[in-house]
């Protein structure tokens, strides 16, 4: 049999029996498509968590008091920081270019007749600049205000539709009372979006000195920002951040740290671990499908063997061998998961579009994915095609056209 004889048999074969073809690519389809929209779904949700994570920008470490065990018990009794801390860090860490001291806690805020809790934080006038923030509407307090200890307050985005604020426009120059003391909002900072470190829209923000002094009324601070010139220097200035606290709390060396310092470039690289790892596992159970696609194909392959047994002894009566034989029923197996690759290609991109736009999924299509799917597929046709084929080519042939 001559090779275009043979690909006009298999095609043949094929059209004779639609419906049992499409069928038996149904499992190739519905596999394909799984992968594609699986991995798509993951690289999306990878890449959301690295965009929410660079908001604030990878060279900014939060610093955090520590939990102190004393005789078996957690305990923050000793755990603090301080002016004297923040000071330390300006002094002792050439390669922090920045420093931001914060007190917070939930407080009343009222508005009008609205009132709601949100997060009231005291901070220095550099917190823009430390945290990456931007202003959407009127402006930042000044070192002036926060040393006078002005009452003026800066609200996140997110600070708008709990007091239902139609826009920043109708806030800026208005009075609200924080914990019954009467402030002038100044600003509206632009939304940030959910960060590694929580919800930073949802915030307002007072002067340092005021909340320190009219508000909180103690000492001890929260938290500090850092800010590092570059990615290059963080792990010089995360040891820097070390000795100075170490110091500045007078820890003997066998102490451990009474602080934390939280890396964003390491907590970025744990999640996109992470995601890499669920995103492989979905695509994983997803190849499962073409597995079993590729057992229907072969149970379908020796069903159709089966049942041409009289013609693969005709045709071997005529000449056919059984390499002619093997290749035809091979190219059956092969063009059904090919087709149903491309099938799949197209559904499970459409599926990941359509979850974007409908349900606001983030989605991102993988080429590679595309293209491993796709060979995977064609794989699957080779390798469940074989022992059918091989089964075809071996009949004999008076054997074959003794068949009923």
């Amino acid at each position: 049999m001559l090779l275009g004889e043979i690909f006009r048999v298999a095609f043949g074969s094929l059209r004779a029996n639609k419906l049992r073809s499409a069928l038996t690519m149904l499992g190739i389809v519905i596999g394909v498509a799984a992968v594609i929209a699986m991995v798509a779904l993951g690289n999306g949700a990878a890449n959301a968590v690295q965009d929410r994570i660079s908001r604030l920008g990878t060279t900014v470490l939060q610093i955090n008091p520590q939990r102190i065990q004393q005789g078996g018990i957690g305990t923050s009794a000793q755990a603090k920081l301080s002016m004297a801390d923040v000071k330390a860090l300006i002094e002792r860490a050439p390669n922090v270019i920045g420093v931001n001291p914060q007190q917070d806690r939930p407080l009343q805020v009222v508005w009008r007749n609205k009132n709601t809790n949100v997060q009231v934080t005291g901070t220095a006038p550099n917190f823009l600049d430390v945290r990456s923030f931007a202003m959407a509407e009127g402006r930042m307090f000044t070192g002036a205000e926060n040393i006078g200890r002005a009452r003026v307050a800066v609200l996140g985005a997110d600070v708008l539709p709990l007091l239902d604020i139609p826009n920043p426009e109708a806030i800026v120059g208005e009075p609200i009372r924080i914990a019954s003391r009467r402030f002038v909002v100044i600003g509206v900072m632009a939304r940030k979006g959910t960060t590694g470190f929580g919800d930073a829209d949802e915030q307002i923000l007072i002067p340092f000195e005021t909340g320190r002094f009219q508000i909180f009324g103690t000492d001890r601070i929260n938290d500090i920002w850092a800010k590092v010139g570059s990615e290059e220097t963080l792990p010089a200035a995360m040891g820097e951040i070390q000795t100075a606290l170490r110091r500045s709390h007078r820890l003997r060396p066998e102490q451990p740290n009474d602080f934390s310092i939280r890396n964003q470039a390491d907590l970025l690289s744990v999640l996109g671990e992470t995601t890499a790892t669920f995103t492989t596992l979905l695509a994983g159970i997803a190849a499962v499908s073409l597995l079993v696609g590729g057992i229907g194909i072969m149970n379908i392959m020796l069903v159709s063997v089966t049942e041409r047994t009289r013609e693969i002894g005709i045709r071997k009566a005529l000449g056919a061998t059984r390499q002619n034989i093997l290749f035809q029923f091979l190219v059956e197996a092969v063009v059904l998961c090919i087709a149903g690759g491309a099938l799949g290609v197209a559904v499970g991109a459409g599926a990941s579009i359509l979850l974007q736009q409908s349900f606001g999924w983030n989605a991102a299509i993988n080429i590679p994915a595309i293209f491993i799917a796709f060979a995977f597929a064609a794989g699957v046709g080779v390798v469940f095609g074989v022992w059918p084929a091989r089964r075809a080519s071996i009949l004999d042939p008076i054997t074959a056209l003794r068949y009923e």
